[in-house]
């Protein structure tokens, strides 16, 4: 990926400005926050510092809305963008085209494609049946899909992207004998079966990234529950937190006529829905920025799942890190140190002209969520609005040049 060159100036001044708002260690006022879910008993309360006050929140806000337009403007930045701040939405706001051919504009009710933003759905539906006592995380995948060709493999090595399986969006290239028939979960473990891809790597020796992996848990989401994933997906998460512009792919998304974005490629060419679209659970989950806002604050409660099950997906598993590795994976969910000392659980994606991303701060109650259908590198610059809403120290800040260019990670 490109680097991106920051506007230097801008930021300098931006963060210079905003540290009166993060302080670490700053005097607590005691409130506590009594938005939303308010009602519900189970939600995690958090103290606001004092110096977190109306001014200040609209400041911060108009710094946000001058660094996007500044995104937008320059860098060709094309989505929508939700920022809170101790469960405040501080910040949201639409830039650009949800079809550039129809030339129609995005607005914050728009649903985009999550791409790989949607496992943390996935990992959510396994935790909700492991408290169903319906599996448990050491089950091997034989115990739900008797077929599959490969052994020793459990659920929890799944989850965190340690089965070692090849990636089916590869072997699916080579294997699937018609492009013009969609292919499903089922027919991925029957490519499986029939074909036996080799794996990279054995199974709990190596972190590496698996498409494959959310695929098959997915099955056995439908087997263990014996519904569909996108019913189970609709009626068990969506529908209880009334995330009402959030859905699962299927062939009638093209058909809709609702405010759905559509997927570009980098040069706003249209792109096309293709026969691996149908496979769900590492991806094909459409939300907005304000249904994520209201996952992101559900998972404050114990409305889903136990605080102590929730604890254990933003727990690091990698087994074997590289070295000087700081980042982590736990259940859908990367995990790494910010500047400001803080542990964020966030995850991105990339996939058919969508770039989403959602970075969590659990102590503060904080995130930040950006979802675009332009994959045209604007997204190179989250190091530096991570750096900006999460400064290491005012010392350091003062006296910095400004950030450094940073290229995107993978997803």
């Amino acid at each position: 990926m490109a680097f991106l060159k920051i506007n230097f100036s801008l930021f300098r001044c931006l963060v210079a400005s905003v540290f009166c708002v993060f302080l670490l260690g700053c005097e607590k006022s005691g409130k506590k926050n009594k938005l939303w879910g308010a009602d519900d008993e189970t939600k995690e309360e958090i103290a606001i510092p004092a110096s977190f006050t109306a001014d200040s929140v609209k400041k911060l806000t108009h710094q946000l809305d001058s660094v996007f337009r500044h995104f937008h403007k320059k860098r060709g930045f094309n989505g929508t963008v939700l920022v809170t701040k101790y469960d405040q939405v501080i910040y949201k706001n639409a830039f650009g085209l949800a079809d550039f051919y129809k030339k129609d504009s995005l607005t914050v009710e728009t649903a985009f494609q999550l791409a790989s933003v949607s496992k943390q759905f996935t990992a959510m539906a396994i935790m909700m049946l492991k408290e169903d006592e319906k599996l448990s995380y050491d089950d091997s995948v034989q115990q739900y899909i008797p077929e599959f060709p490969y052994h020793g493999i459990t659920i929890r090595q799944l989850l965190t992207h340690q089965s070692g399986l090849s990636n089916y969006t590869y072997f699916s290239d080579k294997l699937w004998p018609n492009r013009n028939q969609n292919l499903t979960n089922e027919d991925v473990i029957k490519l499986m079966v029939a074909h036996r891809p080799q794996p990279y790597y054995p199974p709990n020796t190596h972190f590496d990234y698996s498409n494959t992996g959310y695929s098959l848990l997915a099955s056995i989401v439908e087997k263990v529950s014996e519904t569909p994933f996108a019913t189970f997906l609709r009626e068990r998460i969506f529908e209880p937190l009334e995330m009402k512009h959030t859905f699962t792919y299927s062939p009638d998304v093209a058909t809709l006529t609702g405010k759905i974005a559509t997927g570009h490629t980098r040069y706003r060419q249209k792109r096309t829905t293709d026969y691996l679209d149908t496979v769900l659970g590492d991806k094909g989950i459409y939300s907005t920025v304000e249904d994520l806002y209201k996952w992101d604050q559900a998972l404050y409660t114990q409305k889903l799942v136990s605080k102590e099950t929730l604890h254990e997906a933003f727990t690091g598993a990698i087994l074997k890190k590289k070295k000087n590795q700081e980042e982590d994976y736990g259940f859908g969910w990367r995990i790494r140190p910010l500047d400001n000392g803080d542990t964020a659980v966030y995850h991105g994606g990339l996939w058919h002209g969508f770039s989403t991303y959602l970075l969590r701060n659990p102590k503060e109650h904080s995130a930040l969520i950006i979802l675009s259908n332009l994959p045209n590198g604007s997204f190179s610059y989250l190091q530096e609005l991570r750096k900006f809403l999460y400064p290491a120290h005012p010392d350091s800040t003062a006296k910095s040049q400004g950030p450094k260019m940073a290229t995107r990670s993978r997803r």
